[in-house]
């Protein structure tokens, strides 16, 4: 079983208060909790099987947009206000 001051550090760690009889139901819980996830880790999971599709590699590719220049370029240019490559905008911090 788990100790009471194993619950007790869980409790502070998780900045919970807990009163006497609270620690010994946790104590409880916790070995009830601890001694599940250890059956669990003992079963048997069979071995996924693959499933074939007849598809290989259904994502596109990865590359860089060569067009990506022209539409940045673009893109500044229909900016209200600009200074060089920057477009200008309203701050949005204030002090």
């Amino acid at each position: 079983m788990i100790s009471k001051e194993e619950v007790e550090r869980i409790a502070r760690l998780s900045r919970i208060k807990l009163e006497g009889s609270e620690i010994e139901t946790f104590q409880k819980d916790f070995s009830n909790i601890l001694d599940y996830i250890s059956l669990l880790k003992k079963a048997k999971v069979p071995k996924e099987e693959k499933i074939e599709t007849g598809k290989e590699n259904v994502l596109r590719e990865d590359d860089a947009f060569p067009e990506k220049e022209e539409r940045v370029e673009k893109i500044i240019s229909l900016a209200p206000e600009k200074e060089g490559r920057q477009i200008k905008v309203k701050a949005i911090f204030h002090e």
